[in-house]
């Protein structure tokens, strides 16, 4: 089995929550979660994973043999490091689907039934959370292959100039190296695609349509923000959001304008277009980066608020 996928070792419910989760033949995961147990409900976390590594580890700490489902998680996996997993990563079988929302959680103390017997608890630092999304049964032995959620950026330079190849564009490979720095720390995987295009509104509209449809997580344009003759970004991209974000874009306006006040013209907006964000930058190098600067402190953010999930 390789590191992309876990082996269930125990399936483990309770009818009472505060304690442990005994083993059963095989779970049925609904709507709500896992059917009959204390913990289902229509929330995000329906579901609890611990790794089996995990559960290791802190039997050599109690001086004792820990029971599947002793640490109240649903599902006992092995080969993965769960914690290595995000918000919004999937495990896949033939049967079912679930998708991670929460790392941790807040330690119940004494009225967990282990953490009154061992002083102590693996599930707060190391378990997982997850909700349903196809249903159907699982049982131990069964493989869950794991998908990490990629975040996917489409950087669009919007430039006459740069498109007839009169001028080399560098406030695209600004915005991306900015992506790149950002996520080189990150256990979040992504994936940036680049175009240039003429201040040809029709251009736009057809990335914008084809990004919505490919389900981009974000549309990051540089250009066209200014008040010159050409200068329609804004306006066609107002035409395409659900949702304005106007906070992001006057704290960078305010934030560079008061040293600059050149900075205060541009008219970039942001919001959000189904489910991908879209952001306008102007066309300059340095006004690009450090909109890039402020503006990726909340994508991920954005993103889990706009999946429903609580990631405060």
């Amino acid at each position: 089995m390789s590191n992309s996928a876990v082996k269930v070792v125990s399936v483990n419910i309770s009818e009472k929550k505060g304690t442990i989760k005994l083993p059963v033949e095989e779970v049925i995961l609904d709507c709500n979660g896992i059917s009959k147990d204390a913990h289902s409900g229509p929330w995000n976390r329906q579901v609890s994973l611990l790794a089996d590594e995990s559960v290791e580890r802190f039997a050599k700490e109690a001086g004792r043999k820990i029971n599947p489902g002793e640490f109240a998680e649903n599902i006992t996996t092995s080969g993965l490091e769960l914690t290595e997993t995000l918000p919004l990563d999937r495990f896949v079988s033939d049967n079912v689907e679930l998708e991670v929302t929460r790392i941790g959680k807040e330690c119940h103390g004494n009225t967990c039934a282990i953490f009154r017997e061992v002083g102590n608890c693996v599930m707060p630092k190391e378990g997982i959370f997850a909700r349903v999304i196809r249903e159907g049964k699982l049982k131990p032995g069964d493989i869950l292959n794991y998908h990490p959620r990629v975040f996917s950026f489409c950087v669009v330079t919007l430039s006459d100039r740069v498109s007839r190849g009169e001028y080399k564009d560098k406030s695209g490979p600004e915005i991306i190296k900015k992506i790149e720095e950002h996520f080189s720390g990150s256990k979040r995987k992504i994936k940036i695609e680049h175009k240039v295009i003429p201040d040809e509104p029709e251009k736009l509209k057809d990335i914008l349509n084809d990004c919505k449809s490919r389900g981009t997580d974000f549309i990051v344009t540089s250009g066209g923000t200014g008040v010159g003759p050409r200068d329609v970004t804004p306006e066609v991209v107002r035409l395409f959001i659900d949702k304005e974000i106007p906070g992001v874009m006057e704290h960078v306006r305010i934030k560079y304008g008061s040293e600059k006040p050149n900075a205060l013209l541009s008219r970039g907006v942001a919001g959000v277009m189904g489910n991908t964000f879209v952001y306008t930058l102007p066309g300059s190098v340095k006004a690009a980066g450090e909109y890039m600067s402020e503006l990726l402190k909340t994508m991920e953010h954005l993103v889990y608020m706009r999946c429903g999930i609580d990631a405060h």
